[in-house]
């Protein structure tokens, strides 16, 4: 318990500990309401890293998890099997960095097959009617409005002074 202890508490590997107690209390938010599983799917997009599809609290959540226990389990077995010197405190600078990268590759795989259960949705409508639902004709006079609306910064000057 004591090697577990200094593997997760330890100087390199802290760093995702420390993400990974972050990682718990945004869920825990979630759980009582106060915070949305999809709260940052506006902020980033993770489809250029080979992770969209999920909402980008999933996906990071699963990166965290998988980094730290990769992180955390690479320091243990190495400090049962080999001695304390150079190359021991080599692998232990260098093991999160692998860690981090080979976690956001299985990562990569596990996104895959749950973009399947999180489905993309567009955005509400400005009027709060569907798109796909209305009839022909409702809201298309504020969609095109939006659409054709003239860009030149005079244009809206002028219109702000009338």
């Amino acid at each position: 318990m004591r090697m577990f202890l200094e593997a997760a508490t330890g100087p390199p590997t802290i760093v995702l500990t420390a993400a990974l107690v972050v990682l718990v209390c945004f869920w825990l938010l979630v759980a009582v309401r106060v915070a949305a599983p999809d709260s940052f799917d506006a902020d980033v997009d993770l489809g250029p890293w080979g992770m969209g599809g999920v909402p980008v609290a999933v996906a990071l959540s699963l990166l965290t998890v998988l980094a730290w226990l990769l992180s955390v389990g690479a320091t243990i077995v190495p400090a049962a099997f080999i001695s304390p010197g150079p190359v021991t405190g080599l692998l232990r600078l260098t093991v999160p960095v692998v860690a981090l990268l080979v976690a956001w590759r299985v990562t990569c795989l596990f996104v895959r097959p749950l973009h399947r259960l999180c489905p993309d949705e567009p955005g509400p409508s400005p009027l709060g009617v569907s798109d796909r639902t209305a009839p022909r004709g409702v809201g298309d006079e504020s969609r095109n409005a939006v659409r054709h609306a003239p860009h030149d910064g005079a244009l809206r000057t002028h219109s702000r002074a009338a």
